[in-house]
């Protein structure tokens, strides 16, 4: 068993936790954005596979304690780099992370262990140096109080990229912390789901993808794939194993609606880019919806103040309750903020249109209830990318 570290959102460690739960991955411990985890290689590609909320999976390397730089350079060398990483493959050290250490300086702690790894690998290889060019391994290194985590990248593409946003709009949300409100509001899939800000389709597609039981990374390929600890067999048969749990036979209620029809006409192109990838297909141009069917989403145009339950969907009408699931403009990237509360304030009308109806929302505005006009029953913050945010719960509107 190797141990690994799923890096995600400040706050969504939980989450991610109970996803490594699920797949039977034992968790060890957690951090802030990170929790570490046991695997064989059969689990590495589970998880690169199948986590939902991960930005990243990582394979740890080395722990060690140094307080200064000699140590550090001694203990990153002691690591068997020529058995992961292959002959002509280049390295950088993508990030250096320290906390209440003695190390410090990210340039130099960067330099040092870049140093200490390509000094391992050129004798193993009798090489001069590493390749500056082409294929690319990526290290991250955590120093916390004086203890050293060096990790290994296995991702390659951060994992929000599933491979069906064939553009992102103009402020996408970012797909792992879409799927992560998901489960915050645990939303399941029997009941009705509604966002009337649905964008690009974010949200949508992600309760969709949870709902047919798809591994969101089905699609796409990792850096684990280039290095010598990969399996081209092992890949393709966790990946086939997946693709034999996707199940279209559930009858889902799940709609979006948007004021801007380019948005509108956007979020069904990724729907059926998701579609292609949950059938094990690579999505392409040309690729259409096929007839109307009781599993595939509804996106419709509509703006938000003119919505109500009837007109989402009749089949949601006679739901004593369902979830409403949004990400509301940011002022801070669509135009005023001012603009922003304005959509804050008229959000009331859902209040009236979806009685008995949960609501959950991430937005970056600190004060969003006193502009919606009703105290949340819970409130925790969520990173979406590099913008502090805040999903905001309630439990009946």
């Amino acid at each position: 068993m190797m141990t690994a570290l799923a890096l995600c959102a400040l706050g969504a460690e939980k989450i991610v936790s109970n996803e490594l739960k699920k797949l039977a991955l034992p968790v060890v411990d957690t951090g802030f954005g990170r929790v570490r985890f046991k695997a064989d290689l059969i689990g590495l590609y589970t998880a690169l596979m199948s986590l939902r909320v991960a930005d990243r999976v990582l394979l740890e390397m080395a722990c060690f304690s140094a307080e200064d730089f000699d140590a550090l350079f001694e203990g990153v060398r002691s690591v068997p780099w020529e058995t992961f990483i292959p002959r002509g493959m280049g390295l950088t050290v993508a990030k250096v992370r320290t906390s209440r250490s003695r190390l410090q300086g990210v340039t130099s702690l960067q330099g040092v262990v870049h140093k200490a790894a390509a000094d391992r690998l050129c004798k193993a290889y009798q090489s001069a140096r590493l390749p500056e060019h082409g294929p690319t391994a990526e290290l991250r290194v955590y120093i916390e109080k004086d203890q050293v985590s060096v990790l290994l990248d296995l991702s390659g593409d951060p994992l929000f990229k599933r491979g069906y946003r064939s553009e992102g709009g103009i402020a996408p949300l970012r797909e792992t912390t879409a799927a992560a409100i998901l489960l915050l509001a645990q939303w399941r899939r029997k009941f009705p789901l509604y966002d009337p800000f649905c964008g690009s389709g974010t949200i949508v597609i992600e309760a969709a993808m949870y709902a047919w039981d798809m591994a969101p990374g089905l699609g796409r390929r990792f850096a684990l794939a280039q290095l010598l600890l990969g399996d081209e067999a092992t890949e393709r048969t966790v990946r086939e194993g997946l693709l034999k749990k996707v199940d279209f036979s559930r009858t889902i209620r799940i709609y979006g609606s948007d004021a801007d029809v380019r948005a509108v006409s956007l979020a069904q192109s990724n729907m059926e880019r998701a579609y292609e990838l949950a059938r094990g297909k690579t999505p392409g141009r040309g690729v259409r919806q096929p007839a109307r069917l009781p599993w595939l989403p509804e996106f419709r145009v509509i703006p938000m103040q003119e919505t109500n339950a009837p007109i989402i969907a009749g089949g949601a009408q006679g739901s004593p309750t369902g979830f409403i699931i949004t990400n509301p403009p940011y002022g801070k990237r669509l135009g005023e903020i001012e603009s922003a509360e304005t959509n804050y304030r008229d959000m009331e009308v859902l209040t009236r249109r979806f009685p008995g109806w949960k609501l959950a929302l991430i937005t970056d505005h600190p004060g969003f209830e006193s502009f919606f006009g009703k105290k949340a029953d819970s409130c925790k913050e969520v990173t979406n990318g590099a913008i502090r945010s805040y999903c905001y719960q309630y439990d009946c509107l």
